[in-house]
């Protein structure tokens, strides 16, 4: 159907104080279903059979114990019928340019949806309010382009995908920009289509509703070639989710206040540049995946984890920066061996981990299950309360190419003046392994028995246990704290 302007008020519209609201067509009959059927002086006439069905309503008075089943069969099919999206063509668009139509101020209620390809870019003040029900818009068109406009109130049915933008796998090249969102479910759902951009958009979560129970700000679900870009997302489940779908592209998005800032699960070839989370329970979350490239991001006051890599393989972290992760205090942010740590390895092999900044954390790095033949070199860990944790039954050695870690507790010296401790650093001792053990040592942790183990220890190495070795340990750190930045305004 092709689109053209309209003029003036649409007759099935009435305006109250900014609020659009539509209103039957009066004294109009429709009829569904027309039949040719014998008339007067053996003549021919259309008929209407919705009448002669109603006529025979109407003639059937009699009560019948079906009649309340029927009643409420007929409100359950109504009611799914009305949950149906209403066309975006019902709402008061004006042209505005080839293929371009702008939404006017005001109120608009309801779910609409959008079957054909076109540009709607909303004024000033205009709004589409899904009075909790469904997806404020759904796009099952290519070329779709959605700008400037406020969406709210979309339903809360995780099961039923309710968000306020649902791109269907038809959508390819659907382009969602600078709006603004607020509601219980998720944001924008991307499934099984590419070529999508999610571009500077604020979404909001509902905050009154448990985290878990929330939908994801933004959820990619199989799809390929999708640029997330610049958004702000705030107190939804998780910031930016992202399954089964291989490379896609997300870049400078803050990530506030969530469960996960960004989650990835079975994801390869993707790019995560420059992004920032704080005040998350994690904020990245990065699971079963293969060749990720994730540079120069930030991770601030997140609990639990900075960067959590869990089965990833031939990727690379670099020029990250982690800093004031906190141990999980409240609610089902207490999860065990979560104490504070600004990366954790779990069953991760042939990463590379260089030139990142590992800060102010109960515990700086913690590999175990298996995480090794991974290349770790000239990162620095700054003033955490223990640096490296490592479980395995093999000694590592984290330098490359004589060019090691900067650790802050490093009590080296550099004789020959070229930058490189002249003695190794071994961040773990039989000490340490023994708290890891046995936490309830941990009570002794600066007692003299304890400080006389550990100089025992150095003095008579004769049993070793496999631990992090770093032959050439870096005298300055490589890496310039970035400046915090404030805080964002609020969506």
């Amino acid at each position: 159907m092709k689109l053209r302007p309209r003029v003036g008020l649409p007759q099935r519209y009435r305006r109250h104080a900014d609020r659009w609201e539509a209103r039957p067509a009066a004294n109009k009959r429709r009829c569904n279903s027309v039949v040719i059927q014998p008339g007067p002086a053996g003549g021919r006439q259309p008929t209407c059979l919705d009448a002669e069905r109603n006529n025979a309503v109407l003639r059937s008075q009699a009560f019948s114990p079906l009649q309340p089943l029927a009643a409420v069969l007929l409100a359950l099919f109504c009611g799914a019928a009305q949950a149906a999206p209403q066309p975006i063509t019902s709402l008061p668009l004006e042209a505005d340019g080839e293929h371009r139509w702008l939404l006017p101020a005001g109120e608009y209620n309801g779910s609409f949806g959008i079957d054909q390809s076109m540009q709607i870019h909303c004024a000033p003040g205009a709004v589409i309010d899904a009075q909790g029900e469904g997806n404020a818009l759904t796009i099952t068109a290519p070329d779709v382009r959605i700008q400037g406009c406020t969406l709210r109130n979309w339903g809360r049915n995780l099961t039923d995908l309710n968000a306020a933008v649902f791109i269907g796998p038809k959508a390819r090249g659907a382009v969602i920009e600078d709006n603004h969102m607020q509601g219980p479910g998720s944001g924008v759902w991307v499934d099984s289509t590419r070529d999508v951009s999610v571009i500077g958009n604020r979404i909001q979560g509902d905050p009154s509703i448990r985290s878990q129970d929330r939908g994801n700000g933004i959820h990619l679900y199989a799809v390929q070639g999708a640029r997330v870009i610049g958004n702000h997302v705030r107190e939804t489940r998780d910031g930016i989710y992202i399954d089964t779908s291989n490379g896609n592209l997300l870049e400078n998005n803050v990530l506030e206040d969530l469960r996960y800032g960004v989650h990835y699960m079975y994801s390869n070839d993707n790019r995560v540049i420059g992004n920032l989370t704080r005040r998350t329970r994690t904020g990245y979350a990065l699971m079963q995946s293969r060749k990720l490239t994730v540079i120069g991001n930030r991770s601030e006051q997140d609990e639990n984890y900075g960067i959590l890599m869990n089965y990833i393989t031939y990727s690379t972290l670099r020029d990250n920066q982690v800093s004031d992760v906190r141990s999980g205090s409240s609610g089902d942010s207490m999860i065990a061996g979560a104490e504070g740590k600004a990366l954790f390895i779990y069953n991760s092999q042939f990463d590379v981990i260089e030139n990142n900044l590992f800060a102010h954390s109960p515990l700086g790095i913690h590999l175990t299950a298996g995480s090794e033949d991974n290349r770790i070199a000239g990162n620095a860990f700054v003033d955490n309360q223990q640096q490296v944790k490592y479980v395995a039954t093999r000694t590592q050695e984290w330098s490359i190419e004589g060019r090691g870690n900067y650790w802050s507790d490093y009590l080296g010296w550099d004789r020959n003046d070229d930058g490189l401790g002249d003695v190794a650093y071994e961040p773990n001792d039989n000490v340490d392994r023994l708290l890891w053990l046995y936490p309830q040592v941990r009570l002794l942790m600066n007692s003299p028995s304890i400080e006389v183990l550990r100089w025992v220890q150095r003095a008579f190495p004769v049993v070793r246990s496999p631990g992090v070795q770093d032959s050439h340990p870096l005298m300055k750190s490589p890496i310039e704290p970035l400046i915090a930045k404030t805080q964002e305004p609020t969506p």
